[in-house]
C-alpha cells in the first residue's frame, strides 16, 4: 500500500492583525497554546508593525508554543525588516520567514509602488536575505489568481531559484470556483517545473462561500500546505478543511497531522476567545482614536467589576477585591467611565503590594541606531547584591532580559503596555507589566518620565510579587 502524503496545515487566524486589533496580547498567546494542541504545523502571526510590542508578543508566542513553527512576515521595502523579524522569532522551537508580494499588477503598484521588473528583483534579494538566517522560508504570491500568467510564472520560477522551501498561491478575492482552483494549481505544477522542488500552498478567502471547496480541490491538484482559520469564517476553516481531509484524503493518496478527535473541542475554545475579545464585559462603546474597550461606570456593581477583573486574568483574593473596589468607587466617582486598562492600572497598583525582595535598581542600558541595545542591571535581593548584562530587541527588551540573568529566573511576559499619564515634553509615562507563573498573573505598575525606568520598575514589582509568594509558601 502507498504511503499517504502529509498535507501541512497552518493556522493563520492571527495573520490579520487588523480583523484581531481587539485581542489582548494575553489572548492571543493562548489563543497559539490551543492551536498548539491541533497538531497544526504552521502558526502564522502578522508581522512586526510596533516595534516594542509586536516583537515582545512574538517572543511570547515562541516561548509559549511547543510544537507548531512559527512563520512571521518581513517587509519587501524596510531594510531591517528581514532581520529584525528573525531576531523577534529566532528562540522559536521551529521558526520560518515568509516573504509576501502582491503579484497582481494593481496590487503590486497600489501598495508597493513597483513594477513587474522591481518586485521580482526585491523578491529574489528579500528571499536570498531570509535564507541567510534560516532554511525555511516561504514566498507566497498574494492576488496570485489576478495576476498577469506571464509574470507569475517568472515570479514563482525566481523564488524557486531562490531557495525558498514553499510557494503559497492566494486566491485573495476569493473569486474562483473549486473547477477554476483546481485547473489553476494543475496549470502552474506543469508550467513551472521548479515548483517540483519546493511544497505548493493555497490559501483563499470566503468570498463565495467556496472556501473549503477550493482548498479540497488545490489539494487534488497537487498542493501540498493548505493556510486555515480556526475562527472567523471568512476563509478556509480550519475545522472544515481537516474533516473533509479525514473523509475524502485517501482517495487522494494525502492525510494531514491534526487531530479530527480534538477539532471541534479546540476549535470550540478558539471561537470563545474571538468572540469574547469583541464582547468583553457589560457595555463596549467605539471611542475616537482608541480601539474598542471595556467601559465600567459608577453604577456597577462589584460583583461586575470583579467579573472584568477574572476577564482580565486575574485570581484575586477577597482582601486584594476590597482594595481594588475600593479604588475603583472612588476612581468612577470623580470621572464618568473606567475602562478595561485603567481597571488593570489600579490591580497592578493595589493587589498583593508586598515587601520588596528586589530593590535598590540600578542601571546603564546603550542602545542607538547603529547598534543593538545592552543593559547592565544591578540590584539587591535582599541583602545580597547582584547584577546581570544582556542585550536585547531594544533598550526594554534588553532590561528585561538583564534582570532575568541577574535573578536567574526567567518567567513569561502575558502582557505589557505604555500608557501616558500627562501630557508635554516632560510627561510622565506609565507601564504596565503582567508576568504568569505557573498558571497565575502577577502584574506590575511603574511611573516615571523615563518610559524605560517605567517598564523596569513593574517588571520588578511584579517579580516581587511571586517571590513574595513562593518564600510565603
Amino acid at each position: 500500500m502507498n504511503q499517504l502524503e502529509k498535507i501541512q496545515i497552518s493556522d493563520c487566524t492571527l495573520l490579520d492583525a487588523a480583523d484581531h486589533a481587539e485581542l489582548s496580547f494575553r489572548e492571543k498567546i493562548e489563543l497559539c497554546r490551543l492551536i498548539d494542541k491541533l497538531g497544526v504545523s504552521t502558526i502564522d502571526l502578522c508581522g512586526i508593525r510596533q516595534k516594542k510590542i509586536d516583537r515582545l508578543l512574538i517572543k511570547s508566542i515562541c516561548s509559549a508554543v511547543k510544537n507548531a513553527m512559527i512563520a512571521v512576515p518581513v517587509s519587501l521595502i524596510e531594510e531591517e525588516s528581514v532581520q529584525m523579524t528573525w531576531e523577534a522569532l529566532r528562540e522559536a522551537r521551529s521558526a520560518r520567514l515568509q516573504v509576501v508580494a502582491p503579484v497582481s499588477s494593481v496590487q503590486m503598484e497600489y501598495l508597493l509602488h513597483m513594477k513587474p521588473a522591481g518586485l521580482a528583483s526585491s523578491v529574489e534579494k528579500t528571499i536570498r536575505e531570509c535564507k541567510s538566517l534560516t532554511d525555511e522560508v516561504e514566498f507566497i504570491a498574494a492576488d496570485a489568481t489576478r495576476s498577469d500568467p506571464a509574470f507569475l510564472r517568472h515570479i514563482l520560477k525566481t523564488a524557486a531559484d531562490a531557495g525558498v522551501t514553499c510557494i503559497t498561491l492566494c486566491d485573495t478575492a476569493g473569486v474562483m470556483t473549486p473547477e477554476e482552483t483546481y485547473d489553476f494549481v494543475k496549470a502552474l505544477r506543469l508550467e513551472v517545473p521548479e515548483l517540483k522542488d519546493v511544497v505548493v500552498g493555497f490559501f483563499c478567502s470566503g468570498a463565495l462561500n467556496l472556501a473549503d471547496a477550493c482548498a479540497y480541490a488545490a489539494v487534488r491538484a497537487g498542493a501540498r500546505a493548505l493556510k486555515a482559520t480556526s475562527c472567523r469564517g471568512d476563509s478556509i476553516s480550519l475545522a472544515n478543511i481537516v474533516r473533509i481531509l479525514s473523509v475524502k484524503g485517501s482517495s487522494e493518496g494525502v492525510q494531514t497531522a491534526v487531530g479530527v478527535e480534538q477539532i471541534r473541542r479546540i476549535t470550540g475554545q478558539a471561537e470563545m476567545i474571538c468572540h469574547s475579545a469583541g464582547h468583553k464585559g457589560v457595555a463596549f462603546r467605539e471611542q475616537s482614536g482608541h480601539e474598542t474597550d471595556l467601559i465600567l461606570s459608577v453604577h456597577d456593581s462589584m460583583d461586575t467589576v470583579m467579573h472584568a477583573c477574572e476577564t482580565l486574568g486575574y485570581d484575586l483574593s477577597p482582601e486584594d477585591q476590597q482594595k481594588i473596589w475600593k479604588v475603583f468607587s472612588q476612581t468612577a466617582e470623580k470621572k464618568e467611565t473606567v475602562t478595561l486598562r485603567e481597571l488593570d492600572a489600579i490591580i497592578a497598583a493595589e493587589a498583593m503590594q508586598v515587601p520588596p525582595a528586589y530593590h535598590n535598581i540600578q542601571y546603564v542600558i546603550n542602545t542607538g541606531n547603529q547598534i543593538g541595545a545592552m543593559a547592565h542591571m544591578k540590584l539587591m535581593y535582599h541583602n545580597q547584591e547582584i547584577e546581570g548584562i544582556a542585550s536585547g530587541d531594544g533598550a526594554i527588551d534588553a532590561a528585561f532580559n538583564s534582570i532575568e540573568q541577574a535573578t536567574g529566573r526567567h518567567f513569561e511576559l502575558d502582557d505589557f503596555q505604555i500608557q501616558s499619564v500627562t501630557e508635554g515634553r516632560e510627561a510622565m509615562g506609565q507601564t504596565i507589566v503582567r508576568l504568569r507563573w505557573e498558571g497565575k498573573l502577577y502584574s506590575g505598575r511603574g511611573i516615571s518620565t523615563d518610559i524605560v525606568g517605567a517598564g523596569i520598575m513593574a517588571y520588578i514589582n511584579a517579580v516581587n510579587k511571586i517571590i513574595y509568594e513562593e518564600e510565603e509558601t
